[in-house]
């Protein structure tokens, strides 16, 4: 639920997933991507970054941990620590409920921050899903509306080529209220059962006075799911 999650649309599959993991009773998924640029909802945090997450989820319970490590500049590391549950709506859609802490150890001070969130997600049909979701980050005050639309294509047994798009609203107490949106195309192919690569292209555009001014970044990176 972070970060390159927003774009992708990761959020939007929650509604999904929840059916899946009643499968099983329990699942661990890993994600390991390269980004050129690590963007996030209109501002840069840094340039090329590595960014690898490992969630654990039972039920409708999940938790994980995302990290950027920045590869160039001097850029601070940073760890986010989330958990969430779901509630099934019905048999596409559910409720999503949870809390992220992000944690900057090399600033000089420790930063950290706490952002609850509340959001809808699920499947539109015809291959859309789609998502809205609230975030209130409560050291500057600061409220987050998402909106997120995907559509996926099945290109064989064993890829798809995903397209998606959003657009936010966020308003600081305090501080500068802008708009952010971005599209992005991704492939992906799985490997085996339980592996899988993706490669895509982003691009993001934001009226806030500190933010990205039409970029466009690349990212790419592999997965696993336990």
């Amino acid at each position: 639920m972070k970060k390159i999650a927003a774009i992708l649309l990761a959020a939007g599959i929650t509604g999904s997933s929840l059916s899946a993991q009643e499968e099983s009773s329990y699942s661990i998924t890993m994600d390991f991507p390269f980004v050129s640029e690590y963007i996030f909802r209109g501002l840069q945090f840094a340039e090329e970054s590595i960014q690898p997450s490992v969630e654990f989820a039972s039920g409708d319970f999940y938790a994980g941990i995302w990290s950027s490590q920045p590869v160039v500049g001097k850029d601070p590391n940073e760890f986010d620590f989330y958990v969430g549950y779901g509630f099934a709506l019905n048999d596409t859609w559910a409720l999503d409920v949870g809390g992220t802490y992000y944690y900057y150890p090399e600033t000089p001070s420790g930063d950290e921050q706490f952002e609850p969130y509340v959001g809808i997600a699920g499947d539109l049909g015809g291959g859309f899903s789609g998502s809205v979701y609230g975030y209130y980050e409560t050291e500057f005050e600061v409220t987050t509306f998402q909106f997120d639309l995907g559509y996926s294509i099945e290109m064989s047994d064993t890829s798809t080529f995903d397209v998606a798009a959003n657009f936010g609203i966020v308003s600081a107490d305090g501080g500068e209220d802008y708009n952010y949106y971005g599209v992005s195309a991704t492939a992906n192919y799985a490997l085996n059962d339980i592996a899988g690569t993706y490669a895509g292209v982003v691009f993001v555009d934001s009226d806030a006075t500190t933010g990205v001014d039409s970029e466009v970044y690349f990212i790419a990176g592999i997965s696993m799911g336990f």
